[in-house]
């Protein structure tokens, strides 16, 4: 069980290192999501404090891709639905691929305890 848990980390690790290192956008909920994933040298995180349509507004206009990162509740799943909808839309790529290792492979269901989840796992 062990081993499968730093393999889980390994790939969490790659997925981040692969976002920070990337030029897309990355939407998140709030600012303590936007700051946990600040911790990781992660850019260009756009918080959800506008209203929807300005923020699919301004990241259709200046981005080709993004990942959002809402959290992984009921709540944050019907943001993510609209976001990814809306931004598709207008042609922007929506990159999952963190959305779903989070929600398949960690129990975790809110982006600003990622910093605290690898360190305890």
């Amino acid at each position: 069980m062990h081993t499968l848990r730093k393999a889980t980390n390994e790939e969490l690790y790659s997925l981040l290192n692969e976002l920070k290192d990337s030029d897309k956008a990355v939407i998140v909920e709030g600012h303590k999501d936007k700051l946990a994933l600040e911790g990781f040298d992660i850019k260009n995180i756009f918080t959800l404090h506008a209203p929807l349509y300005k923020l699919v507004e301004f990241v259709s206009s200046n981005f080709k891709e993004v990942a959002i990162l809402t959290d992984l509740d009921k709540e944050g799943k019907k943001l993510y639905g609209e976001l990814n909808a809306r931004l598709q839309e207008r042609g922007v790529k929506v990159d999952n691929k963190l959305r779903h290792f989070l929600f398949k492979n960690t129990k975790l269901r809110q982006i600003e305890g990622l910093q605290t989840y690898l360190k305890n796992h």
